[in-house]
């Protein structure tokens, strides 16, 4: 026997298993749990902090709204109506200009010679007139007493008609020439905005020669030309004849208010829709011919309808819904249908009732019975 120990397993006994089995029983029935018990109750966790707002029945403005664009009542390229010289040019780029204001000055000394010369013409041509006058006078008492035939009456009454016709031939020669010197000197034909002056003074220029020499645009007043769909014609036709229809644009954070002034006689058959112009007093400049704005058109006014702000309508797979917080704080998902946006609100047709109140902002974090505390609304 070797001084070595070795050792063997004692047996155990059935009660020894019997415990271990109990035990691990135990513990799998601990970890398993009920599945009921596992879940998170409806509302249990922290109240997710939104801001809401109530649903209120308003009488809210029916207004239609596009983009248009802005359009000069009359813009008037200024051209030269005689061939000369510009000698002055007495506006600067970008003036104010009033009409009839004068804007550019022609070398005026050939036209005023023109037109003394058209004056000496009448002068010897009312001399001729004269002694033809008299020719007539003497030779119709000859013919009277026989001393000269008829004839030579003829000859001399001629004489005198053509005198005549030389003198007004004359007359109309001398306001051709007023004219033209009067066109010498080029006045503004309507008041507005002038733009950059394309001719400066020395050059020559020719009569209805391009490029003109300045453009005029009218800034005040002014219209805002823009569409709408054609199924809105008949209401907009109808209303108009009642009562000017008032149109609003947003330029420069300002509100401009203007009167729809025209209305086109036929569809646009490529796009459908109806061209509108809105005419603006423009009395602050706000407007300037080629912006782009949105117009607001004011046909009247809906009552009873319900509203709430458009930044609680959210957008899922089956279209709009909002977040309605019922009375123990919990949040319900509500499908709802929205007929048209107003600025910043959303006038609902269906899906809610007067006095509910609704998520507008922390509706990412919600789901359907999710607990909430809504947060008193900032100062405006």
């Amino acid at each position: 026997m070797t001084n070595s120990l070795l050792l063997r397993r004692a047996p155990r006994s059935p009660a020894v298993f019997l415990a271990a089995a109990l035990a691990l029983a135990a513990g799998l029935a601990g970890c398993g749990g009920n599945d009921s018990e596992a879940k998170p109750k409806a509302g249990a966790g922290p109240a997710v902090p939104v801001l809401a707002a109530v649903a209120e029945t308003r009488t809210v403005p029916l207004r239609l709204r596009a983009v248009g664009n802005v359009e000069t009542e009359s813009s008037v390229a200024i051209k030269s109506r005689v061939d000369g010289q510009i000698v002055k040019v007495q506006f600067k780029d970008g003036d104010d200009v009033a009409q009839g204001q004068v804007l550019f000055q022609i070398d005026p000394r050939p036209f005023q010679t023109q037109l003394r010369q058209a004056e000496a013409n009448l002068l010897r041509s009312q001399a001729q007139l004269d002694y033809a006058r008299g020719q007539e006078t003497r030779y119709q008492d000859l013919l009277a007493k026989g001393f000269v035939s008829k004839e030579g009456y003829a000859q001399v009454r001629t004489n005198l008609e053509s005198a005549q016709a030389a003198v007004a031939a004359e007359q109309a020669a001398i306001e051709s020439a007023k004219l033209q010197l009067q066109y010498a000197t080029i006045r503004a034909p309507i008041g507005g905005r002038a733009g950059k002056v394309l001719v400066t003074e020395g050059n020559l220029v020719k009569a209805n020669e391009n490029p003109p020499l300045v453009v005029i645009n009218q800034i005040s007043p002014i219209f805002v030309s823009f569409a709408v769909p054609e199924q809105h014609g008949p209401a907009i036709r109808a209303a108009m004849g009642e009562r000017p229809l008032p149109v609003t644009v947003a330029v420069a954070g300002k509100s401009v208010t203007g009167e729809l002034a025209f209305v086109d006689n036929a569809v646009d058959p490529a796009t459908g829709t109806l061209r509108l112009r809105a005419r603006f007093a423009n009395d602050q400049r706000l407007l300037w011919p080629g912006d782009f704005v949105e117009a607001a058109l004011t046909l009247g006014e809906e009552s009873g309808v319900l509203v709430i702000p458009a930044a609680a309508v959210q957008s899922g797979p089956k279209g709009s819904y909002v977040f309605v917080i019922k009375d123990d704080q919990t949040v319900d998902q509500r499908p709802v249908r929205v007929s048209r946006s107003e600025g910043d609100e959303a006038l609902v047709g269906d899906g809610l009732a007067p006095g509910e109140r609704v998520v507008t902002d922390g509706a990412s974090r919600l789901a359907r019975g999710t607990r909430v505390s809504v947060k008193p609304a900032k100062a405006e």
